[in-house]
């Protein structure tokens, strides 16, 4: 028999299982020192299926980022203490193959040496495109799907 990845079983107390569905959540780490930024941002990936787990500060969010669990990671540029770009640094020097987004409400184009996958500025692109992107990061990260083999029974193999 096999089992659906995302098909977890668990006990019952009586000997049993009891099937419980439940699709494996990305989680992204949001950092941004405007709190109703963060929420709206927050609210919005969440309703798309993300878990989510905001920080406010740089420091906070490594701190987060390095107790592991962190699929990809969306911050913003300008924020007090560890800015974004510092935060992408040190994120990329744990775990290169981490996806970052950095975006910034004050900077449209940012020139500056990054090892961001991806730069955006706020406001100048619709949550559409910031989702989109999101999947990609995430699909490139995975790498792509790998098809089982299927073992053919005897009599339908191909000869010759």
């Amino acid at each position: 028999m096999t089992v659906p990845a995302d098909v977890l079983f668990a006990p019952d107390g009586l000997g049993g299982g009891v099937q419980i569905f439940m699709k494996v959540k990305k989680t992204i780490l949001c950092v941004d020192d405007n709190e109703q930024s963060l929420s709206i941002r927050k609210l919005m990936l969440e309703t798309r299926g993300y878990r989510v787990i905001v920080c406010t500060t740089g420091e906070e969010a490594l701190k987060v980022f390095r107790s592991g669990g962190i699929d990809l990671v969306l911050t913003d540029l300008m924020m007090p203490g560890l800015d974004g770009n510092e935060l992408v640094t040190l994120i990329k020097q744990v775990s290169p193959g981490t996806p970052v987004i950095l975006f910034s409400g004050k900077v449209t184009f940012y020139d500056q040496t990054t090892q961001a996958d991806v730069f955006l500025p706020k406001g100048m692109y619709a949550p559409v495109e910031l989702l989109e992107r999101i999947r990609l990061l995430l699909i490139r990260k995975r790498g792509p799907k790998r098809v089982a083999s299927v073992e053919l029974p005897a009599t339908e193999r191909p000869t010759g």
